[in-house]
């Protein structure tokens, strides 16, 4: 019932008000008439003298001649049955991130509601906010370890997108991680993410570059990346997280490099002109995430599209069918004349 009132509506609906008049003369004609000047105590024997009336004429052509009339107003009002459909316009804001799924993603030094936390987990929690806070932009995801891989292409579907966010794995004994190859390929990942926004018609191009280490696998450097991706027209975010107390454990790196490297991530922002965040914990996180939300101000623009299916045909048909039936009882059934 709550989808009937949601749809159907009246494009008309001042002709409406022509129905009060119609009811008015129904209530009427049920009015008891004026009582009778001469009161006789049995009118059996003069009902038998005259002729039978014929009342059922009007119990039923009547009612179908009412029922003609106020299908005719209710056609003049227009009874549709819309359907409303929001058309999104992209924002002219093109946004690729870029996210870390080394193994060291797995260590636990975030401390969310008193419990650790992995990085990739508060990781994922935050960069689909950023998501969900963006409905109008264009969004892909390039996930990267030892190399880059496509996570999901640059769309407006962002369901799509967010499932896909959800979906990246880190590598386990079994290999069965999004990306096989251990490494932090940060200049890969970059340049990866250049391509895609390269044969953007975009007024701004954004890479989200997400990591917690220092780039040690790839054919290109970071910097190299950085400096193509400024001829391009891209400006780069870098956001590094962890904690110095969280550590690489051994098992899977026996001798670690630098775990941070950010003279490098602020040197990657400043060349395209962008900004460098360091995230130690979950709240700086958020807060940095809320920044860049803020820096890059989305143009909303959006057009409602009704589409209205005309009802008044059904009504003005059986208007016209219950005036014919209404004429044709009566015409073959007439009322009692005097």
């Amino acid at each position: 019932m709550s989808s009937f009132f949601e749809h159907f509506r009246f494009a008309q609906p001042a002709w409406l008000f022509l129905l009060l008049p119609v009811i008015l003369l129904l209530v009427l004609r049920r009015g008891k008439g004026a009582d009778s000047a001469v009161v006789f105590p049995n009118l059996s024997i003069l009902v038998s003298l005259g002729r039978r009336k014929r009342a059922l004429a009007w119990n039923f052509g009547l009612p179908l001649a009412f029922l003609a009339l106020v299908c005719a107003i209710i056609s003049m009002a227009r009874p549709v049955w819309r359907n409303e459909y929001q058309s999104r316009t992209a924002s002219g804001i093109d946004i690729m991130i870029a996210f870390d799924v080394s193994l060291s993603m797995d260590i636990d030094d975030f401390i969310d509601r008193g419990e650790s936390v992995k990085r990739i987990d508060v990781a994922k929690r935050v960069v689909d906010d950023f998501i969900s806070r963006r409905p109008e932009d264009r969004m892909g995801l390039v996930a990267f370890a030892g190399r880059p891989r496509d996570a999901s292409p640059i769309t407006l579907d962002h369901q799509w997108l967010r499932n896909s966010l959800d979906e990246l794995r880190l590598n386990d004994e079994m290999m069965m991680g999004t990306v096989k190859e251990q490494g932090t390929a940060i200049g890969s990942a970059l340049a990866a993410a250049s391509v895609r926004l390269e044969a953007r018609d975009a007024r701004s191009k954004i890479i989200v570059l997400i990591t917690d280490g220092a780039s040690n696998s790839g054919k290109i450097s970071p910097i190299e990346a950085a400096e193509h991706a400024k001829t391009l027209g891209i400006k780069i975010y870098t956001v590094a997280i962890g904690t110095k107390e969280g550590r690489v454990d051994p098992s899977i790196m026996r001798f670690p490099y630098q775990e941070f490297d950010i003279p490098t991530l602020q040197k990657i922002a400043s060349l395209t002109g962008g900004e460098h965040y360091h995230a130690k914990n979950l709240a700086a996180l958020k807060e940095t995430f809320t920044t860049i939300n803020n820096l890059e101000k989305t143009d909303s623009k959006s057009l409602t599209v009704i589409d209205d299916t005309e009802l008044f045909p059904w009504f003005v048909g059986i208007t016209l069918l219950a005036a014919f039936a209404a004429a044709a009882y009566l015409a073959f059934n007439p009322p009692p004349t005097a």
